[in-house]
C-alpha cells in the first residue's frame, strides 16, 4: 500500500454544552449578530458491542446447518455446499482447521447467520476468517474473533470481494484489521471492537471501491498493536481507514476510544457523506481526510477527541495546530464526479476536543515529487504520473492539477465549545487553521517560497462563515507563526467566519 505520513490532527465535538472558562489560551473576544446555527444535534448512540441483536435461535427453513463441536465444519460444508447456501452456525465456538492458512472460502450469495452464542474463533493460530473473491456474501449475528491476520490485512472478506453485507456482527480481538472491504460493501449495526491496527480496512489491492455504506456500528478500541509508535509516521492506524474509495456514506455510528485517529480516508477518495455520527475520545483525531476530493461532513457531534495526540505534540513543542477535523491536501474539485463539488462541513457540534479544524496543505507534497508519502500515486486530474516533471509542471495545466489541494472548503453554521479545564490545556489547544509550509523540496519544484501558504489562504475558496464559537478560540493563517485573535481573523486580509459569534467566558 506504500506509505502514508500525515503532519498532524487533532479531535472534536459534544452532545451537552458545558460552562467554558478561558484558562490559557488567549483571545480577543468579538461579536457579532446570532447566527442561524442549529441546536445540539441529537445523535443515537450505537450501542451495539454491549446489546448486539440476537440471531435466529433455530436454523432458517433450507439452511446448512454447522457443528461447533467439528473443528472445521463450517469451511468443509461451505465447500461441499452450492452457491447462495444459507448456513446456521449453532450456538458455541467454531473452530477452523489448526493450519494457519485454513480460512471459509465463501461462494457467491453464500449467507452465515449465527445462533444467539455462535462465535467463530481462530484460536490465535488462523490468520483470516473469511477470504476470496465471492460476490454478494452476507454474514450476520456472528462473532469473530482472536485470528491474527498480518499488518494490513484483515480477517473478515480479506480478499475484499464485492457485494458483502455484514449486519449484526461483532468483529473482535483480532490481529491486523478486524474487516477488509470491496465495492458496493454494507456494514451495518456491527460491532468492530479492540482490533489490532483497524476496526476496518476499506482498501481494495486492485479496482476501486465504491458505493460504501458504513451505518449504525459501534467501532472502539482499535489500533491496540499501537502501530505510529512502532512504524513512526506509517500513517497505518484508525478505527476505520479508507483509501480510493470513491463514493461512501459513513452515517450514524459511534466511534469512540481508538488508539490513534476515529475516521481516516487517505488517498484519493471522493464523494463521501459523513453525517450523524457520534465520534468521541479517540485518542486522536476524529475526522481526517487527506489527498482526497468533494465530502459532506454535517450533523455529527464530536467531543474530547485528540487528547492524547494533541497533548504530546504540544509538550514536545510543536508548534503545528493538531486538530480535530483534520484537512490535509483535500478540497471540492468540480471535475472529479460527485454529490458535490465543495468539501462542506456544516451543522455539526464540536466540543472540548484538542483544537478545531485545520485545513492545511504541504507545498512539498504533489504527484511524482520525492516527498510525496503517497508513494506511487497520483492526483484524480493526471493518469500518467510521469507528466508531472520539468519543464511541464511549471505550466497550466500541469502546475495545478499535479497538487492535490485544500479548495473550496465551506465551514458553516458549526458549533465550537472548548472548555480549557475539561482539556486540561494551557496552550495550543483552541485552534482553528488554514495554513502551509514554506515550500524547499525538491530543487525542481515549481511550488517553492510562499506560493502554496498564499494560495490556501486567500486564493483557493477556504471560507468559514456563521458559526458559533464558546470559549477561548484562536486563528493560525498562512503559516503556524501567525496566530490571531477573532478580530484579526475578521478583518482584513483574511476576512473569516463573516456572521459568526464569539463567546469567551459564557457556556452559551
Amino acid at each position: 500500500m506504500g506509505t502514508r505520513r500525515r503532519h498532524g490532527a487533532s479531535a472534536a465535538a459534544p452532545l451537552a454544552l458545558v460552562v467554558l472558562t478561558a484558562t490559557g489560551c488567549t483571545s480577543s473576544p468579538s461579536t457579532g449578530a446570532e447566527p442561524t446555527a442549529p441546536p445540539s444535534p441529537s445523535v443515537a448512540v450505537a450501542r451495539v458491542c454491549a446489546k448486539p441483536v440476537a440471531g435466529p435461535a433455530k436454523a432458517p427453513a433450507g439452511a446448512v446447518t454447522v457443528d461447533p463441536a467439528k473443528a472445521g465444519d463450517l469451511a468443509a460444508k461451505t465447500k461441499s455446499n452450492p452457491a447462495h447456501t444459507t448456513f446456521w452456525l449453532r450456538p458455541g465456538k467454531h473452530r477452523l482447521d489448526p493450519d494457519r492458512y485454513a480460512q471459509v472460502i465463501p461462494k457467491e450469495g453464500n449467507r452465515y447467520l449465527g445462533a444467539p452464542g455462535a462465535v467463530l474463533d481462530g484460536g490465535k493460530k488462523n490468520q483470516y476468517a473469511f477470504g476470496g473473491t465471492a460476490r454478494d456474501v452476507t454474514i450476520r449475528h456472528l462473532t469473530v474473533q482472536r485470528f491474527v491476520a498480518p499488518h494490513d490485512e484483515g480477517v473478515v472478506n480479506h480478499d475484499s470481494a464485492d457485494g458483502w453485507v455484514i449486519e449484526h456482527a461483532t468483529i473482535q480481538y483480532n490481529s491486523g484489521a478486524g474487516l477488509m472491504a470491496g465495492a458496493r460493501q454494507r456494514v451495518r449495526a456491527s460491532c468492530l471492537r479492540g482490533n489490532g491496527q483497524y476496526g476496518m480496512n476499506a482498501y481494495k489491492g486492485k479496482g476501486r471501491i465504491s458505493g460504501l455504506v458504513v451505518e449504525g456500528n459501534e467501532i472502539t478500541g482499535n489500533n491496540t498493536g499501537d502501530w505510529e509508535r512502532r512504524r513512526p509516521g506509517c500513517g497505518c492506524t484508525g478505527g476505520v481507514k479508507f483509501w480510493a474509495v470513491n463514493g461512501a456514506d459513513v452515517r450514524g455510528n459511534w466511534v469512540h476510544g481508538n488508539h490513534g485517529a476515529g475516521l481516516w480516508a487517505d488517498t484519493n477518495n471522493n464523494d463521501f457523506r459523513i453525517e450523524n455520527n457520534l465520534l468521541e475520545a479517540n485518542e486522536g483525531a476524529a475526522l481526517i481526510y487527506e489527498t482526497s476530493y468533494n465530502a459532506v461532513i454535517r450533523k455529527n457531534t464530536i467531543r474530547r477527541n485528540n487528547w492524547v495526540e494533541g497533548r504530546k505534540a504540544a509538550d514536545r513543542g510543536d508548534s503545528f495546530p493538531f486538530a480535530t477535523v483534520y484537512l490535509s491536501e483535500s478540497g471540492g474539485e468540480p471535475r472529479v464526479r460527485a454529490r458535490t463539488d465543495r468539501i462542506e462541513i456544516s451543522r455539526n457540534v464540536l466540543e472540548d476536543n484538542w483544537s478545531g479544524i485545520t485545513l492545511w496543505e504541504n507545498a512539498d507534497r504533489f504527484c511524482n515529487s520525492p516527498a510525496n508519502t503517497s508513494s506511487g500515486d497520483c492526483t484524480l486530474l493526471v493518469r500518467d504520473t510521469g507528466r508531472c516533471a520539468r519543464p511541464g509542471i511549471a505550466t497550466a495545466p500541469l502546475y495545478a492539477d499535479c497538487r492535490w489541494k485544500t479548495q473550496r472548503v465551506d465551514i458553516h453554521h458549526n458549533r465550537f465549545v472548548l472548555d480549557t479545564s475539561v482539556v486540561k490545556c494551557a496552550v495550543k489547544c483552541g485552534r482553528m487553521a488554514v495554513l502551509a509550509n514554506y515550500g524547499t523540496y525538491p530543487d525542481w519544484s515549481p511550488y517553492q517560497g510562499e506560493r502554496v501558504a498564499e494560495a490556501i489562504t486567500r486564493k483557493q475558496h477556504n471560507r468559514w462563515h456563521d458559526n458559533v464559537y464558546v470559549g477561548a478560540w484562536t486563528f493560525v493563517a498562512h503559516d503556524p507563526s501567525r496566530e490571531l485573535d477573532p478580530g484579526q481573523w475578521q478583518g482584513m486580509p483574511y476576512r473569516q467566519d463573516a456572521g459568526s459569534t464569539f463567546r469567551a467566558r459564557d457556556g452559551g
